[in-house]
């Protein structure tokens, strides 16, 4: 296979090296490497970072393909410097069995953009009643590692403490969607005195943080492992503040869009109208105390990891009117740029903390092996270059996915990803997506060499 010499890139420490990748592995790090025959890419002024890893991503397929399919999710990550996504239960049918989780996994496998690691539901069609087929799930070839019905809540208290019992028992983790049903009926924005002014029905702070509260009890009730999902209120963040200080095992993502967006876009900003639904998300934007409370809580690290929570829609199912609007946003092509935005930018976090938030924690938390670890001889050869100096204005063109329900369509963000390799290969180079069937053909063969 060919090899691959990335030459005079900046490491997270700030040290400049060379890296050269061969046969899935990286084989060299340090100054002068010998190219000794491989393809050599230029990276003077752009930063390593290991692959970045996604623990919750909507690829929609089965049954939602007009929005997006594994392929397109696929490259729709690598384009954003990703090596690695699992994928949300929230498919039709649901990944509630063995069958829909090894399919996904094997349509992963074939794209061979990235690393795809479903997610299975934690109860039976996400609907809160019965637990689904986790065993059988955890026993497949795919051997599932995360459970959540994400889109819905798992709210039955008690068929909660039975998952984190059942999912204990292999040392899974349970990923909850915080939203108390009841306190949320007809929601459509943050509740406040923006959705009194614009006559939408509020979705309460606490209703996310009530369910926290009683999860992170649970969990240690239990001794069990709890994830919370896109945490998006100030109160949240004492919650799990509070949980961590116990020695509670929780863990806790935030995504890019409430690190940088508040509620008041939906009243119209820069003279575009009120009510667009590219600003509708569940959990919703919420206010500006907010997203200062998510900065400083992923800076000191009470949220371990910044996940995109990539949920793609039709055009139909965003150009309506409002309450009629699907929820969601598409992320994974934006979300380093957004990082670097939000919280890079400020000093809040340095390029290794960046690894840590978008690679080594969120491969260690979702156990996603062959991810997340540091750019060092042996480690597998999962990469991302990415140019911080560059800056652009976020256009369609930039989507490399199925649906472009991006929020931040004609703002200008930084950086670009210039490269990514998964498995020692690039899938993108010079900025662009390298074509399917050369990708799909090298997954292909590395797979056929494990086997021989």
């Amino acid at each position: 296979m060919t090899a691959h010499l990335i030459r005079g890139a900046q490491l997270v420490d700030g040290s400049r090296a060379d890296i050269r990748l061969q046969d899935g592995r990286i084989t060299a790090v340090g100054s002068g490497v010998d190219a000794g025959g491989a393809t050599v890419v230029d990276a003077d002024g752009l930063i390593a970072l290991p692959g970045l890893v996604d623990l919750h991503t909507h690829l929609r397929e089965p049954g939602h393909e007009e929005s997006e399919t594994v392929l397109t999710g696929s490259r729709a990550a690598a384009a954003g410097g990703f090596t690695a996504v699992n994928a949300m239960a929230n498919s039709s049918p649901v990944a509630d069995t063995a069958g829909v989780v090894e399919q996904v996994q094997a349509l992963g496998d074939d794209a061979g953009y990235v690393t795809v690691r479903p997610i299975g539901a934690v109860s039976q069609g996400l609907q809160g009643t019965h637990l689904s087929e986790i065993g059988a799930m955890a026993t497949s070839r795919a051997k599932v590692r995360v459970f959540s019905d994400d889109g819905s809540c798992v709210a039955d208290p008690l068929l909660m403490r039975r998952a984190l019992e059942y999912i204990k028992g292999f040392g899974g983790v349970l990923a909850q969607h915080a939203q108390e049903p009841r306190l949320t009926i007809g929601a459509q924005m943050n509740e406040g005195r923006l959705s009194s002014e614009l006559g939408l029905a509020g979705w309460p702070a606490v209703a996310e943080e009530a369910i926290i509260a009683r999860d992170v009890l649970l969990a240690d009730h239990v001794g069990a492992r709890l994830h919370v999902c896109h945490v998006s209120t100030a109160g949240s963040v004492e919650v799990i503040r509070w949980a961590k200080s116990r020695g509670i095992d929780v863990t806790a993502e935030v995504t890019p869009h409430h690190l940088v967006l508040t509620e008041d876009l939906i009243a119209g900003h820069d003279g575009a109208p009120g009510y667009d639904a590219r600003y509708k998300v569940n959990p919703p934007l919420r206010a500006r105390e907010d997203v200062d409370a998510l900065r400083a809580a992923l800076a000191d690290g009470t949220i371990d990891i910044v996940a995109t929570d990539h949920a793609p829609h039709t055009a139909e199912a965003k150009c309506c009117e409002w309450p009629a609007a699907a929820n969601g946003m598409v992320g994974l092509e934006s979300a380093l740029s957004v990082v670097q935005s939000a919280v890079v930018a400020s000093g809040q976090l340095d390029w290794a903390d960046v690894a840590r938030v978008l690679s080594e924690a969120p491969a260690r938390i979702g156990q996603v092996e062959g991810h997340g670890q540091r750019l060092a001889e042996g480690a597998p050869a999962e990469v991302t270059l990415y140019d911080p100096s560059a800056s652009r204005e976020f256009a369609v063109a930039d989507l490399a996915g199925q649906s472009q329900n991006s929020p931040y369509l004609g703002m200008t963000l930084p950086g670009r990803v210039v490269a990514t390799f998964h498995l020692g290969a690039p899938t993108v180079l010079d900025g662009r997506l390298v074509d399917a069937d050369t990708v799909a053909a090298h997954a292909a063969a590395l797979r056929t060499g494990a086997r021989a």
